[in-house]
C-alpha cells in the first residue's frame, strides 16, 4: 500500500479504458461499491458502446501490472433537453442540439487515494466536454448526505444548481440528491429575471411533488389494505416528474446502498 507521506510518488498516466481492462474494472467496482453492476455495463464501458471512459494506470510499477487500471471515470452523452437541467439552457433556445456529459461512476482504489487521481480523471472529462462544440456542461448527482463528495465537486468548481427531492430510493426510504454542473463552451446558470423565474417555477414544482409523495406515503401507512395499489400509483407519479425522468431516477433495492458520488 502506498504511503501518501512518502517522498516517492507513483507515475500516473491516463488513457481510455479498453477491453483488456474488463476484469480489473469489475473488481474495482465490486470493491468500491456495495451494489453489483451487470456484466453488460462493463462490456459497454470497455467497448465504448454509448459510454466514454478513462482509466488511471501506475506506469512506475516494475511488474506486469504497470498497465492495470487503479482508477476510472465512466460517462455518457445526454441531450440537454432530456436532462433534469434542461430549463437552465432555455436562454439559448435557438440551439436544439445542445448536449451534456453525465458522470456515471468515479473511483480510485484505496491504496492510491489522496494523490489527486480522482481530480485528474474529472479534468479529463471536462476537457472532453469542452472539445465538443455543442456541449454545455458536465453534470452528476450526489446523494444529500455524502459530504466528502459534495466538498470534492465544490473544490473542482462544479456549481450546485439544484436539489432533487427524493431522487434516490434505498431500502424503502427516499433521499434527496444534489445536482452539480461544470459549465463549458459558454454554458451558464440563468441570470436574467425571466431565466431566474423559470428556474424557480421548476424548483417549486419539485417541492409540490415532494409534498404529494409524502401525502401518499402517509396514506399507505393509514390504509395498509391498499398499499400495493398506492405503491403502484406512487411509482407512476415518480416516473412522470419533471425534474427526475425515469431513466435518471435512482431506485436501489434490497442490500443496494451505493449511490453515485
Amino acid at each position: 500500500m502506498l504511503d501518501p507521506r512518502s517522498e516517492i510518488y507513483p507515475t500516473i498516466e491516463y488513457r481510455p479504458i479498453q477491453p483488456s481492462d474488463l476484469e480489473a474494472l469489475e473488481k474495482i467496482h465490486l470493491a468500491l461499491f456495495p451494489i453489483r453492476y451487470e456484466r453488460e455495463f462493463f462490456l459497454n464501458v470497455v467497448n465504448g458502446h454509448g459510454i466514454v471512459s478513462w482509466g488511471a494506470v501506475d506506469i512506475s510499477r516494475s511488474d506486469e501490472r504497470r498497465d492495470e487500471i487503479i482508477g476510472f471515470v465512466t460517462t455518457r452523452m445526454i441531450a440537454a433537453k432530456d436532462s433534469e437541467i434542461e430549463d437552465l439552457f432555455r436562454y439559448n433556445s435557438s440551439r436544439k442540439d445542445l448536449t451534456l456529459v453525465y458522470i456515471l461512476t468515479l473511483g480510485v482504489v484505496d491504496s492510491y487515494r489522496n494523490l489527486g487521481i480522482a481530480s485528474s480523471l474529472v479534468q479529463e472529462v471536462i476537457k472532453y466536454a469542452a472539445s465538443i462544440s455543442n456541449c454545455r456542461g458536465v453534470y452528476l448527482h450526489v446523494i444529500s448526505y455524502n459530504q466528502p463528495a459534495i466538498s470534492f465537486y465544490k473544490k473542482m468548481l462544479f456549481k450546485l444548481v439544484r436539489r432533487l427531492p427524493m431522487f434516490y430510493y434505498i431500502r424503502g426510504q427516499h433521499y434527496d440528491s444534489y445536482l452539480f454542473v461544470y459549465y463549458v463552451n459558454g454554458g451558464r446558470s440563468p441570470c436574467s429575471p425571466l431565466e431566474i423565474v423559470t428556474s424557480f417555477v421548476v424548483d417549486f414544482r419539485a417541492f409540490l411533488k415532494m409534498l404529494v409523495a409524502k401525502f401518499w406515503t402517509k396514506e399507505d401507512h393509514c390504509n395498509p389494505r391498499w398499499a400495493r395499489c398506492k405503491e403502484s400509483t406512487t411509482r407512476c407519479k415518480e416516473s412522470t416528474t419533471l425534474l427526475a425522468p425515469q431513466n435518471n431516477k435512482r431506485i436501489i433495492s434490497g442490500d443496494d446502498t451505493r449511490c453515485h458520488v
